[in-house]
């Protein structure tokens, strides 16, 4: 069975993505307070015909979209987040600018959430012409916790399904070209949080005291060792201190130090060792300086791990369409998605899509950062191609 390409989007379902997308950057919302973007979405499928949308996670929605032609019947998921960042936007250029102060579409998920509603809108009319279902989740919270990724997975969203498809804006790569690579694309994040915690002294005499400032600058040396000596170089681990609190006076010895910070790491069987040998090092420095440690973690984001033969797929139908130029296998990240509980539960791809052109050069989570309208369409058009070649793969 072949997909026209005149069958992809149709001019009114066009106008609805370009409009979807002003409209989420003009009121972007913060992590899991995306109320008027989720009433957004079940208005705009009601009026193309698209009933039964359920929510989740409290601001997300998902809708499935059921093809009654005989097939192969195979289900795919496709992901859209939808939130936005605490950043102040610096871009005058855009008819459709935030308007809400200190809120912007900084990642990209106005972009990605438009293109859910594409797919969505495309597979509807063309319902009659496949088989299988194609479950599209606009995702909430994928910047904070709590996270929307974890609860598609807690809440049996993708429970029998085949695969799932997640994508993302790439300001390293040419407006029109695409990405992916198999294996691991980014790397987890554990939140970690530690209190060093010694003995109040006065300045002048240090020895009747326990120094938690010296035990916070023994942690800081020690724990990066894990890294350099204890992690394969091509892992990439990267253990972060991102804020680190202590002392009230120039003269009196610290008693307690507080530190938080990210523990990443590309590889699933590395990542409760690696929050172990963290945990480890700070009581190990803590016990030196005749100190205490209590150390607490939070599991954020799996790593997203990309499944071979769906690259494969992805990249032979970009070579075939745009031609091979087109395609850049790309590096692995150092960030993070929560698109990695997709991937630890069904075969997946998370693909890159470029944005990189005069005017649009800043990188993600900036106040100048910003894509192009007319990369929307036609990744849109390229992931409605994807999903059809995988609802009707053998």
């Amino acid at each position: 069975m072949n997909i026209q390409t005149n069958n992809l989007l149709s001019a009114v379902e066009r106008d609805a993505v370009i409009r979807m997308r002003h409209d989420m950057h003009r009121e972007p919302e913060l992590s899991n307070n995306e109320w008027k973007t989720q009433k957004r979405i079940i208005e705009t499928l009601e009026s193309f015909g698209i009933v039964g949308a359920r929510t989740f996670h409290k601001t997300g929605t998902f809708v499935d979209i059921k093809g009654i032609a005989v097939g192969p019947n195979r289900s795919i998921a496709v992901r859209g987040d939808i939130d936005a960042l605490p950043i102040q936007e610096q871009r005058d250029d855009l008819e459709y600018s935030s308007q809400v102060p200190g809120v912007m579409h900084a990642c990209g998920h106005d972009m990605h959430g438009s293109i859910a509603l594409g797919v969505a809108l495309s597979f509807h009319r063309m319902r009659e012409s496949f088989s299988g279902t194609v479950r599209i989740i606009f995702q909430p919270a994928e910047e904070a916790e709590p996270l929307g990724g974890r609860s598609v997975v807690e809440e049996g969203l993708l429970e029998g399904f085949d695969a799932a498809i997640g994508y993302h804006v790439r300001t390293d790569i040419p407006a029109g070209a695409y990405g992916a690579r198999a294996g691991a694309v980014t790397k987890s994040a554990d939140q970690f949080s530690l209190e060093l915690m010694g003995t109040m002294a006065h300045g002048a005499k240090p020895h009747l005291g326990v120094d938690a400032i010296a035990m916070a600058g023994g942690f800081i040396n020690e724990v990066q060792k894990i890294v350099s000596r204890e992690m394969p170089a091509d892992d990439g681990a990267i253990v972060t201190i991102g804020t680190i609190r202590g002392g009230e006076a120039t003269n009196i010895i610290c008693p307690s130090v507080t530190m938080k910070g990210t523990i990443r790491t590309s590889s699933p069987e590395r990542r409760e060792l690696l929050v172990q040998r963290v945990r480890e090092v700070s009581e190990a420095v803590a016990a030196m300086h005749r100190g205490r440690s209590e150390f607490s973690s939070h599991r954020g984001e799996p790593p997203v791990v990309n499944d071979a033969s769906m690259v494969a797929c992805f990249r032979q139908l970009v070579s075939q369409l745009e031609g091979e130029g087109k395609y850049v296998e790309g590096p692995a990240t150092s960030g993070s998605d929560d698109f990695g509980f997709y991937s630890g539960c069904l075969p997946s791809i998370y693909f890159w899509f470029g944005s990189k052109e005069p005017g649009n050069e800043s990188g993600v989570h900036t106040p100048t950062f910003g894509v192009s309208d007319n990369v929307l369409i036609p990744t849109t058009e390229l992931a409605i191609r994807y999903c059809w070649e995988l609802l009707h793969s053998a």
